[in-house]
């Protein structure tokens, strides 16, 4: 039986067939997925991991391009890494680390998300003669990571953007609005009422009236928009291109109108109203946390004012809205 002298650099010392069984033996125990080429790129071995990962049987991928065996593509593109790592350490006689992002699609279609190494073989007078590449299934790892980097930007009761990806938004609607001459405008949404409503009916009610207005709230503006949850009850809107202070204003209306209209959680139906604070750039500020605290403060006077309507920022402008009818908080 054939010894594959796959981990080392230069071909072992001819062995006897108990050493090659037990060789077969300890790399099929390898979790790892062990594939050897020969110098023009052909397979010559796979361990029983590889034959898992890539859906080939040893005998199978025996003589066949690498390239088909181990076919392995950039995870964005979803292009052919080409020239394929085989073949690249191969030409260049060098250990070559596989490129972050790269997918491994199996015989039968089925992805895996992989890490890898891969290293020329020599033999006794250091000629190259093959390639062996060592890889191993990510896709959990890399599933975490995704999951806790959007975890870091997004509220775990909504999963609205939180308020560290929202000033990022921010930053790079007020970037686009300075280059093309827009305005972007940011509302402050405070629900009226929802103290009472999460103290008497519980926080679990309260939770499932949060994440209804935080639908109403995705369903009143544009895709290209954003909602975030600022904690409590409080919300924030980037309207990120608007031509005209108007233009707010009237996403505000439509905000109120859609928090108004009645929430059915766990077959209660229940009211809430909101005020809304609007400052508007670059009038109300030229940056994040500027924009932020004038429509923070405009939220305020809307709600002393007797909540159900919105305020823009800026002292004496004509456009504001008088409060709407008082609306239920139960029902």
């Amino acid at each position: 039986m054939d010894v594959p002298g796959i981990l080392m650099t230069r071909n072992p010392k001819p062995s006897n067939g108990h050493d090659a069984d037990q060789a077969q033996v300890t790399l099929d125990s390898i979790a790892d997925a062990i594939v050897r080429s020969d110098k023009v790129g052909n397979v010559t071995y796979l361990n029983a991991a590889a034959e898992a990962m890539t859906g080939w049987s040893r005998a199978e991928a025996n003589g066949q391009p690498v390239g088909e065996v181990v076919k392995v593509v950039d995870g964005s593109t979803r292009e052919p890494l080409a020239p394929h790592p085989l073949r690249l350490a191969i030409e260049r006689n060098e250990p070559i680390a596989l490129a972050a992002n790269s997918v491994l699609i199996r015989r039968d279609g089925v992805e895996f998300a992989i890490e890898d190494s891969t290293a020329p073989i020599h033999d006794r007078d250091g000629r190259v003669i093959g390639a062996v590449i060592v890889f191993h299934d990510v896709s959990e790892m890399r599933a975490s990571v995704r999951k806790m980097s959007h975890l870091a930007c997004h509220d775990f009761l909504t999963d609205l953007p939180n308020r560290v990806l929202l000033c990022d938004r921010i930053t790079q609607a007020i970037a686009l609005a300075h280059r093309s001459h827009h305005q972007v405008a940011v509302l402050f949404v405070d629900l009226d009422g929802f103290k009472p409503v999460n103290d008497s009916l519980g926080h679990a009610v309260g939770d499932e009236l949060i994440r209804s207005v935080a639908l109403r709230l995705k369903g009143a503006v544009r895709a290209s928009d954003t909602v975030s949850r600022n904690g409590g009850d409080e919300f924030i809107v980037l309207l990120s291109e608007v031509d005209h202070a108007e233009h707010a204003a009237l996403g505000a209306d439509k905000i109120i109108a859609a928090v108004a209209a009645p929430h059915n959680v766990f077959g209660r139906k229940l009211r809430v109203t909101a005020s809304v604070g609007i400052a508007v750039y670059p009038i109300d500020g030229g940056n994040a946390d500027a924009l932020l605290k004038s429509a923070d403060a405009a939220m305020y006077h809307a709600k002393n004012t007797g909540g159900n309507a919105y305020r823009f920022s800026t002292p004496g402008t004509s456009i504001t809205s008088a409060p709407s009818p008082k609306v239920a908080r139960l029902g």
